[in-house]
């Protein structure tokens, strides 16, 4: 987890969703503390000590997401606070110590577009909240949401999923990312032929499951075999590059008559529905863009990633259960509630949180974790 601090001079202030960003100022907290490059939590991090450390100096951190964006800076130590879900649709706060990074210096450029507060790490490193809240005795490491890309908002909850029942598929073990096996893809009832160690992406296997990412990343061979399927009965249609990254086109009829559904085949018999309204995103009137992304090496061997985002994870309850390492999801009404079992029992109902304005698209780190640091988890930093 990471939030923009105070000496981020680039920082924005200001979303392009109207929202107003804060600065996180560690200074200002009297109960923050900074993590110095000698304490345990940094050796574990880096896996071992690092060179040339001082006790007075901080523990960095540097990350480079999946499409192409970072953040770098250092950590500290604060209490975040979340809603307890204590009783049917009710809550009550509460809080957890937790380390988080203070960020100092951004690649998401200094304009507004796709500004947010930070990024709540959920991933299986024990440096993510879902493991610190873990290890305190918390919560399980058991997560899920559900994305509403019509509506805005969605439902987030940590704990047992009771209902819906989700069938799930393994994760790939001692991975930091949710990492699943993917065997294959069907577009229009057609599966694609593709070399049968296409997904298996080196040191990195599998395919990573990434809320943090708005759009869905395909090798080379798998994009351009995919998006040939998806365009046959369109072959006259004109594609004009819009900034510079998405393939667009003019369309003016119904996309989930004129274009085939795509599923996605896991292990396990686990499938997943990527519907045309949901790989063909609108950008203006009558213009659709394609969200299926042509990905880059980002593996040591050079191999490409596929990388699943919102893209696909849209409109559909997403199980992470780090308990028994499966993942798993199901279409669902992100606008309704699910049934969580807490750590004595007791079933408890959670509902959708909503946010307002709503946007259909955002670039860069995309809405998810917006969403996830300013609504649903209700965090604050004291």
């Amino acid at each position: 987890m990471w939030v923009n601090c105070i000496e981020c001079s680039k920082c924005p202030k200001k979303s392009d969703i109207g929202m107003d960003l804060t600065l996180y100022d560690p200074k200002g907290s009297h109960t923050s503390e900074l993590i110095s490059c000698d304490q345990d939590f940094c050796s574990s991090t880096f896996d071992g000590p690092i060179s040339g450390c001082k006790p007075e100096i901080p523990c960095p951190y540097s990350i480079t997401y999946g499409d192409g964006s970072s953040t770098a800076g250092y950590y500290v130590r604060d209490y975040l606070t979340f809603d307890f879900v204590d009783g049917n649709l009710h809550t009550a706060p509460q809080n957890s110590s937790i380390i988080f990074g203070c960020g100092a210096v951004q690649s998401m450029g200094s304009s507004n577009e796709g500004a947010l507060d930070g990024i709540i790490g959920f991933g299986q490193a024990n440096s993510s909240v879902l493991s610190q809240l873990a290890a305190s005795r918390k919560v399980k490491k058991i997560f899920s949401h559900c994305l509403d890309n019509i509506r805005g908002g969605g439902i987030f909850a940590i704990g047992e999923l009771v209902e819906p029942k989700v069938s799930t598929t393994p994760l790939v073990p001692n991975m930091s990312h949710f990492n699943v096996v993917l065997k294959n893809i069907e577009v229009d009832g057609d599966i694609l032929q593709l070399p049968s160690d296409i997904f298996d992406s080196g040191n990195t296997k599998g395919t990573v499951i990434d809320s943090g990412t708005t759009l869905a990343y395909l090798p080379l061979i798998v994009y351009d075999e995919l998006l040939s399927k998806v365009f046959a009965r369109h072959s006259g249609l004109k594609l004009e590059l819009v900034e510079g990254q998405f393939k667009c086109f003019h369309y003016a009829g119904n996309v989930d008559d004129g274009f085939p559904v795509v599923k996605l085949h896991f292990e396990d018999s686990l499938s997943l529905t990527v519907y045309p309204h949901e790989y063909l995103f609108p950008y203006s009137d009558g213009e659709r863009c394609i969200g299926w992304q042509r990905s880059v090496p980002q593996t040591k061997d050079g191999k490409d990633m596929t990388l699943l985002g919102d893209l696909v994870l849209s409109n559909k309850l997403v199980l992470y259960d780090l308990e028994n390492m499966v993942i798993g999801w199901t279409d669902y009404n992100c606008s309704s509630s699910i049934k969580v079992k807490d750590s004595s029992g007791t079933v408890h109902t959670v509902g959708a949180h909503n946010l307002s304005p709503a946007s259909t698209f955002l670039n860069g780190r995309t809405l998810t974790f917006f969403l996830l640091l300013t609504v649903m988890l209700n965090c604050f930093f004291n």
